[in-house]
């Protein structure tokens, strides 16, 4: 009898308690069908929701999506444009799946960047959903690690500069406390679709040890099965944290 995904999963007690994952390809699979590209984020949608779901049910607690990078303003203006109005309809219409299935959901990035409508629809979702304990979703939205990273280092020295935080005392735990999501574990899993390997700025810091699985499928067609051999895969790994074979094998034994 073969051992299906699951079976493999809850064999390696292996599970990632944090999933991040950036969505490519949408623009790719919509020209393959010799369609605009704002077809294809329409039907990443459809792949979040797979998503979304499998990592519920396997028992995932947190799931990062890179929705919008603060780079993507570069994109055409059309484009950009589809974008907002795709997020303002998941965040008129999903919300109330999440918080029926008590998903929390949290916006990660500079919201200042997005006008007045999204950033009401985001401060009344994040509000709703916020005492939700399923899992929590976050949507990084004008994201990007280096950003994170300066907002985080501005927000230090304001501290040191009023006297609450003396330089001596800054480490990499103390920066930690300054970044996005310090609130939930780093990401155990990090995942790029779409056939490309780079991690293209996105939680640069939270991902310093992280296991990376890159896929070829397109973000559309990356639904449950493609999901779950991502978990599976990452369930094979070893993670070390820079220790060897032998030191994992003895704290093991204890």
């Amino acid at each position: 009898m073969s051992t299906s995904i699951d079976d493999n999963l809850a064999a390696q007690g292996q599970v990632p308690k944090h999933v991040a994952i950036i969505m490519d390809g949408n623009n790719r699979w919509a020209k393959k069908r010799f369609m605009p590209g704002v077809a294809g984020h329409k039907a990443g949608v459809d792949a979040v929701r797979a998503v979304v779901e499998t990592s519920a049910k396997e028992g995932v607690e947190v799931l990062t999506l890179f929705a919008f990078s603060s780079e993507n303003w570069r994109r055409p203006a059309n484009e950009v444009s589809a974008l907002m109005q795709l997020f303002v309809a998941a965040l008129q219409r999903e919300v109330k799946k999440l918080h029926k299935n008590n998903i929390r959901l949290v916006v990660m990035g500079d919201l200042s960047g997005f006008n007045d409508q999204i950033q009401d629809l985001v401060r009344e979702a994040q509000e709703k959903t916020r005492d939700n304990t399923a899992m929590t979703l976050v949507i990084a939205a004008n994201y990007g690690g280096q950003w994170d990273i300066v907002q985080a280092s501005k927000l230090i020295a304001e501290e040191v500069q009023a006297g609450r935080l003396a330089v001596t005392d800054i480490n990499e735990d103390v920066f930690h406390q300054y970044t996005w999501l310090n609130e939930f574990p780093a990401p155990d899993l990090m995942i790029r679709t779409g056939g490309e390997q780079r991690i293209s700025n996105f939680m640069l810091w939270q991902t310093a040890y992280a296991e990376y699985y890159f896929s070829d499928a397109l973000w559309p067609d990356f639904k449950e099965q493609e999901y779950k051999k991502a978990l599976a895969a990452f369930a094979e790994r070893t993670r070390r944290f820079g220790r060897t074979d032998d030191q994992l094998k003895e704290a093991s034994d204890d």
